[in-house]
């Protein structure tokens, strides 16, 4: 639901760019409950532009979607009648799962403003987890398909300690020196701990990322996470990196799905350079916010083409070569991060896509902690 909706708001919102009509107001919606329901429409509602979440309430003061709402920047309330009553609400969504709760809604909602709950609420709750269900296995079989891309280059990368086992191997049968012996012995077990860790990557990269994995991570070391796993989908040898890091840069999220928004950003960038150019890859904090920018001096985008490129399966590659998922997902996830991703770029000198991340739920994380 939420991506067909998305989809929607997106094609609105082009249409509104290019005729001079004045968009609509924002569907104004309030939440009645914090719980698992909440918590799930809440993260639902707030990625679609066209819904204001004017507030959530629940009286349970440790109820999840408490803490969700006050990331996510929405006023939260422990009294029903503080939230509906003094809101001009479009919509009063109930999944407090509480019979009562309908009759009570019904003295209080003011006219004109619809209200969901029951087995409509039940309904509503079960699609929004049945999307993110659905939004994780498309992210995670976009990562699988694009891995047949590192054949080439993994095989180069364990080719080359395989071959120095087998010869170090070989020497040793006929090696009667025992110092020899130690020393091709350590080489061997090098050229194993290379080829381990080549395994520990990949293994690392393909993983299903969890539904709930939240945590602070180093935007620094992603990236360069990043680079150690594109490099086996595209050569970096003749590309030149340039690494522009503020040092301790932080941010929230899930560290799977930024690796793989990493990742597809370096790749998508190291092609349209063809394999030779200038990567930047850069990252700045500020008191507001964490800006990451990945540039890149190859063909660009056309105008015509900068406000489709993260539309699902649109892709510019040829058949075969893209799935047309990988900047859409990507999308997805910023965007499940509190995040945006905007793109400047100009034919035939390069683009620069920017990653941009409130800085709250980042300090707030670091109070906790301390």
């Amino acid at each position: 639901m939420t991506t067909i909706l998305q989809t929607m708001s997106h094609q609105q919102t082009e249409h509104q760019d290019s005729n001079p009509v004045p968009a609509p107001p924002p569907m104004r919606v309030a939440i009645i409950g914090a719980g698992r329901g909440g918590m799930a429409l809440l993260d639902a509602l707030h990625q679609i532009r066209t819904i204001q979440i004017v507030g959530i309430v629940d009286q349970n003061p440790s109820a999840p979607g408490l803490k969700r709402a006050q990331e996510l920047k929405v006023p939260v309330y422990h009294e029903i009648a503080d939230l509906i009553t003094h809101q001009e609400l479009n919509l009063v969504m109930d999944v407090t799962g509480d019979p009562a709760m309908e009759s009570a809604l019904r003295k209080t909602v003011p006219t004109g403003t619809d209200v969901v709950n029951g087995q409509t609420s039940r309904l509503l709750w079960l699609l929004v987890q049945h999307e993110s269900i659905l939004q994780t296995e498309l992210l995670h079989a976009e990562k699988l398909a694009g891995i047949g891309s590192f054949a080439a280059g993994i095989a180069h990368d364990m080719n080359n300690p395989l071959q120095l086992i087998l010869g170090l191997a070989e020497n040793l049968t006929d090696e009667t020196d025992l110092e020899a012996v130690h020393l091709q012995a350590h080489d061997i077990i090098e050229a194993v701990k290379r080829t381990t860790a080549i395994c520990r990557d990949l293994t690392s990269y393909s993983r299903r990322a969890s539904l709930r994995q939240d945590c602070l991570m180093s935007i620094n070391g992603k990236l360069d996470e990043a680079l150690k796993i594109a490099r086996y989908a595209v050569a970096l040898q003749d590309i030149d990196i340039r690494k522009l890091y503020q040092p301790d840069v932080v941010v929230k999220g899930n560290p799977d799905e930024l690796l793989h928004v990493f990742v597809n950003l370096i790749t998508n960038a190291v092609q349209a350079m063809e394999h030779h150019g200038t990567l930047t890859l850069e990252t700045t904090a500020t008191a507001d916010a964490t800006r990451v920018r990945v540039t890149d001096t190859g063909s660009g985008i056309s105008p015509e083409l900068l406000g489709r490129i993260f539309d699902p399966f649109f892709t510019t590659k040829p058949p075969g070569k893209g799935t047309g998922l990988g900047l859409y997902n990507i999308k997805n996830v910023i965007h499940h991060m509190n995040g945006t991703i905007g793109v400047e770029s100009q034919v035939g000198r390069g683009s620069t896509f920017t990653l941009i991340f409130p800085n709250e739920t980042v300090a707030g994380e670091r109070s906790a902690q301390s």
